[in-house]
């Protein structure tokens, strides 16, 4: 017999002979007369309404034991459902009851629930409806990433999460050791990590692009897609310790070629998950934690408009005459704060814009240095109720102007040696950005906790599961 996810069910896809469903139980309402159960497999927002009749001798064994969260497998038939609430129910001709749920402590019953208390059950709250909905969401944000390089034709690139390079210069990086910790070898006071496993100091990767440079001088166009990690002591709802990054490195392109990049990337990726996750979006910007009605209309308008493009001396000139009293002042040199990004946005653009030609005292050694020696041919993509979305430069190709940089950030020369040579042997003008994918969810979910965003979390004081 032929088992139907409810995906399929709700989009038309039902069979017409009897089928067999897979799944849990939201509620169960018995009588003498016939019981109904609220069931859902995960696979769609909408739940399915099993009318089962009371005398069933499959469910007559069990019935006491279909409570809230229990697992069962049923076989039946879709049928119009004569009530107003929904268009079929299911008929069912046969029950299973694949695993109990102790009705005294199973913590999910038919009530809201806050999102804190959820986050503390990591381990079930993939069942509720709002984080089945986002998790399902950040799934097909996924899979729209890798058809949208693929169609560009990009090659994906797993770059290492256990790296000796910072790529961002900032020092905020997890340590890799197997060093005893509580008898330390050291030489004149410092640790020796020659007697360690990697025989060097090693750290968990903050950024894949600097490996994804090498393979993008090679075979021209490449993305990462993968884990990366910032030992950066913030406990706030926007910062995570281990996160997704998506990060296109391309041979040959210039500032303007990576904006258009990542504009086109922001507009796929927005147009795909408004095409096939409709029901989830809604539904997600329904809910009570969304503090700003009217996201799907954003989402529709970011994915048809154009964008503009500031430079950055241009954009402080705009706040320091807005007559606005931020938070954070204005003066040339400053790196813009949210609150300097959504007055650009939503209030002097009213859309989407680049910044471009940022002072290169705030940004990374790698940004290309512009003929002024004062700025950078970096770019940060800001779309309005946000702020920046995606961060990008053009990378320095000339190895004497790179050499410098890193020489006047202080970093170690030693460790990007291999950095240095790509500029040595066939250097090529090259760029590419950075997109944080639950920041991405965030915007798209309307969700306010980036630790709601993915399924474990990982933050200051907490990493369980």
């Amino acid at each position: 017999m032929k088992t139907v996810d409810l995906r399929v069910v709700h989009k038309g896809g039902a069979p017409a002979e009897p089928f067999r469903l897979q799944g849990w139980v939201r509620s169960h309402r018995a009588s003498k007369q016939v019981s109904f159960i609220e069931f859902s497999d995960g696979t769609s927002i909408t739940h399915l309404q099993l009318v089962v009749e009371p005398a069933l001798p499959s469910y007559a064994a069990i019935a006491a034991r279909i409570t809230t969260g229990a697992a069962v497998e049923v076989i039946g038939t879709l049928v119009d459902s004569p009530g107003g609430k929904q268009k079929y129910e299911f008929r069912v001709s046969g029950i299973q009851l694949v695993g109990d749920a102790d009705a005294a402590t199973y913590p999910l019953q038919k009530k809201g629930h806050t999102l804190e208390f959820l986050r503390e059950i990591q381990h079930l709250r993939p069942r509720t409806n709002t984080l089945g909905a986002v998790f399902r969401l950040r799934s097909a944000a996924a899979m729209a990433i890798h058809r949208f390089f693929d169609e560009q034709g990009f090659y994906y690139v797993h770059t290492p999460i256990i790296t000796t390079s910072d790529a961002e210069g900032a020092g905020e990086m997890f340590h890799v050791t197997t060093l005893d910790l509580a008898n330390v070898p050291k030489i004149d006071g410092h640790v020796d990590f020659s007697k360690d496993f990697f025989n060097a100091e090693a750290s968990l990767t903050v950024s894949g692009q600097l490996e994804g440079e090498i393979v993008a001088t090679a075979l021209k166009k490449i993305y990462t897609f993968g884990p990366t990690f910032r030992a950066e002591n913030s406990n706030t709802a926007r910062h995570l310790s281990e996160f997704w990054m998506i990060e296109p490195e391309v041979a040959f392109l210039d500032l303007e070629g990576n904006m258009a990049l990542g504009e086109s990337f922001i507009k796929y990726l927005i147009t795909d998950v408004l095409d096939h996750c409709e029901d989830e979006l809604a539904f997600l910007h329904a809910r009570e934690w969304v503090k700003e009605p009217g996201l799907m209309d954003t989402l529709k308008a970011l994915a048809n408009s154009t964008f503009e493009k500031l430079d950055y001396t241009e954009a402080i000139r705009i706040l320091e005459k807005s007559g606005k009293s931020f938070d954070f002042p204005v003066k040339w040199g400053i790196d813009l704060q949210t609150e300097h990004e959504r007055y650009l946005t939503d209030e002097h653009v009213k859309g989407p814009v680049f910044v471009v030609n940022y002072p290169k005292q705030i940004k990374a050694f790698y940004m290309k240095v512009n003929a002024d020696d004062k700025t950078v041919r970096a770019m940060d993509m800001l779309v309005p109720r946000l702020g920046e979305i995606i961060g990008g430069s053009q990378r320095e190709e000339r190895h004497d102007v790179l050499l410098n940089r890193i020489r006047q950030m202080g970093l170690p020369e030693a460790n990007y040696w291999w950095y240095l040579e790509l500029r040595k042997f066939g250097t090529v003008p090259h760029s590419g950005f950075g997109l944080g994918f639950e920041r991405f969810l965030m915007y798209a979910s309307g969700m306010q906790n980036i630790r709601d965003v993915i399924p474990f979390p990982r933050f200051p004081g907490f990493a369980r599961f």
